[in-house]
């Protein structure tokens, strides 16, 4: 392989820049026609600079998966870097490492982290400046990671985010002779919408994923909607992954189950046994479970409050006003006389609106409900999972054409879920079959109700949701991606 200096990396990088400066030129911010042609110019000698490059044998062995995003919430991310890795391919795995992924990812010795830095930009000047620093420097940045590494014979992107990493790994995939695969989740443009309506920048994000997300060489996407919208409105054709469970998303034991109940209840009292002057010392008990010290055994307590489980990255496309709301007129169901268990609601997850609801939620005054909102390891998540009596999910997509992989993972461990309704959500949830779609609280409110009526026991509908669950399980993700994305991976 050639050496690698500062040339071609120094072109790439101008190309970029030239890409930006090109993207104001066209939606009119008044950067001179000179520097646009000169920038186009600078673009395509970096794109004939290619020539210079040259693969060895070990490149088509090599995977980069890259994500603009944290890794550790990046599950579907990490899964596909498994299964590369077990199909003998070395996997560079490119994104922030702001909280650890999953333990066999950690493990695996074909797959490599290279950890990079969230850039912020400058913080004066009119936010449209500001943004713009940001992406420049944040494609600097990515540049350099990926122009230092081993070519790889694929570069396999989220999206979104994608400003400004499609055009940048595009671009390098150009320079290298690599195959560029985006994997679409949603749209970055829809999902900033959210917070900033529909503004310039907006626009431009828009017209960005229009230029060069086509630009791929393959695409796969999480849903038949998605699909058919890329190909409608993108003239992109795509393949429909659908998210699965891994394995480790499944039904807890009972002994596992006291386990974090014991070590959660150190730290959250909502887990905490209140002890009776009669309570056997030699039983270590939570609010949910018995463990007998003198044989060892765990029991559920016939008098346990119903375990709820929502889970959240507390962003702007999950309101939880609305599961709030209707956890206080779940309360006002028992004060009026109804005969319903108490809630012990978890709500997991990081974000940068967990502080407002946190406030909110410490604002309830609430006897029969308790709200408790932890960081969970990702090892201890999917056993909470498993332990739960009932999901609830407030994600509702900012396209409408996404799935929510929280709702995945809830149904691979067999919990039945209340999900809060979108246009293509039927594709998962399956009203009255796996679990209920609500509209708004009042309706949670009632769904809550009427599925904890005969709680615990395992009769009527939330029991029959489970069963249902139990064996109705698709095909698994291994197979799943054997057959859609192995193919593309290994075409030549």
């Amino acid at each position: 392989m050639a050496t690698r200096g500062t040339s071609p990396a120094s072109l790439a990088v101008f190309a970029v820049i030239s890409s930006v400066l090109i993207a104001f030129y066209v939606t009119g911010s008044g950067v001179p026609c000179p520097v646009v042609s000169l920038a186009v110019v600078t673009g395509l000698v970096s794109l004939l600079w290619w020539l210079r490059w040259r693969r060895d044998d070990r490149t088509d062995r090599r995977v980069c998966v890259l994500v603009l995003g944290d890794l550790g919430r990046s599950p579907r991310m990490q899964y596909h870097a498994l299964s590369l890795s077990k199909h003998g391919y070395h996997v560079t795995f490119v994104g922030f490492l702001e909280t650890n992924p999953r333990e066999d990812v950690l493990r695996e010795e074909k797959i490599k982290m290279e950890p990079i830095t969230e850039v912020r930009g400058v913080r004066v000047g009119p936010k449209v400046f500001r943004y713009v620093t940001k992406v420049i420097l944040q494609s600097l940045q990515l540049l350099h990671v990926l122009l230092k590494m081993e070519t790889q014979s694929h570069i396999l992107m989220q999206n979104p985010p994608g400003l400004p990493g499609i055009a940048v790994a595009w671009l390098v995939c150009v320079v290298r002779g690599s195959r560029f695969v985006i994997d679409w989740h949603n749209y970055g443009f829809t999902v900033m919408a959210l917070s900033l309506g529909e503004t310039p920048l907006v626009r431009l994000a828009r017209w960005y994923e229009h230029v060069f997300g086509p630009l791929a060489a393959h695409h796969l996407c999480v849903s038949t909607a998605m699909k058919d919208d890329l190909q409608n409105n993108w003239g992109i054709r795509a393949t429909t992954l659908y998210d699965r469970p891994a394995s480790v998303f499944r039904e807890t034991p009972l002994e596992l189950q006291h386990e974090l109940f014991f070590r959660l209840a150190n730290t959250h009292p909502q887990f905490q046994s209140s002890r009776c002057e009669d309570e056997e010392e030699e039983e270590e008990r939570t609010v949910f479970s018995v463990r007998d010290l003198t044989d060892d055994t765990v029991t559920l307590r016939a008098e346990r409050p119903a375990l709820l489980l929502s889970s959240t990255s507390w962003t702007e496309d999950e309101d939880f006003s609305v599961l709030l709301e209707a956890l206080e007129e779940y309360e006002g169901f028992i004060k009026g006389g109804a005969s319903l268990p108490s809630l012990v609601c978890v709500i997991t997850g990081k974000g940068p609106q967990k502080d407002h609801y946190r406030k909110l939620i410490d604002s309830l005054h609430l006897e029969h409900v308790e709200i408790c909102t932890p960081w969970l390891e990702a090892e201890d998540y999917p056993v909470l999972l498993g332990s739960a009596d009932l999901g609830v999910c407030l994600h509702k997509s900012s396209s409408g054409l996404d799935l929510p992989m929280k709702v995945v993972d809830m149904f691979g461990c067999c919990l039945p879920v209340c999900a809060i309704h979108f246009n293509c959500l039927h594709e998962l949830v399956k009203h009255e079959e796996n679990g209920l779609i609500f509209r708004d609280s009042q309706e949670l409110a009632g769904q809550l109700k009427s599925l904890l009526s005969e709680f615990p026991s395992s009769d009527g509908r939330l029991g029959a949701f489970r069963t249902n669950l139990q064996t109705s399980r698709g095909q698994n993700w291994d197979d799943h991606w054997d057959q859609n994305v192995l193919p593309l991976i290994t075409a030549p």
